[in-house]
């Protein structure tokens, strides 16, 4: 059942702090990181240099969001975690259930090291109206997501703009 318009729209401004990712910021993580996308930058290779610049190793700030995300099997846990719960709560919400990333935008703040343990306070900050694309009938919001370290450190906020829908039936 579609929510009202006003029911919708209470959704902007609401927050929700996830657990922290189930993810230690380790050096091997990052080494294979660096490996797969070929990153050659001494920052991630070289101690010393590392230490010079930067005081040790950092993670590259493209893995800034694998912090973050649950393990989708831990022995003993019963419920599955999401990364991004406010936007799956939202989608469920307006029974939604097809969604796209349309754009995506980070700013970076304390880098994240080895031994950090990261989490995300998400905040809608829009929700558009109704619309229709080829993908099929839905709505666009913005969603912030601020990432934090155990010292409560802002090491970045990502905002995403994200259309979920449902598809059209086929003729």
């Amino acid at each position: 059942m579609a929510l009202a318009e006003a029911d919708v729209q209470s959704w902007v401004g609401r927050e929700l702090a996830d657990p922290p990712g189930d993810i230690v910021c380790e050096r091997g993580y990052i080494l294979h990181w660096v490996e797969a996308t070929e990153n050659a930058n001494p920052l991630y290779w070289d101690e010393l240099l590392a230490k010079r610049v930067s005081g040790g190793f950092v993670a590259p700030p493209s893995m800034l969001s694998a912090w973050m995300r649950p393990l989708q099997f831990v022995p003993g846990r019963t419920e599955t975690r999401m990364p991004l719960s406010l936007h799956f709560e939202l989608k469920k919400a307006l029974d939604l259930p097809e969604g796209i990333v349309a754009y995506s935008e980070m700013t970076l703040g304390v880098p994240v090291r080895p031994g950090d343990r990261i989490m995300t306070t998400q905040r809608i900050r829009e929700i558009s109206e109704p619309k229709t694309t080829r993908l099929g009938t839905g709505r666009s919001w913005i969603i912030d997501v601020t990432y934090t370290n155990q010292d409560g450190e802002v090491a970045g906020v990502e905002t995403y703009e994200m259309f979920a829908y449902k598809r059209e039936a086929q003729p």
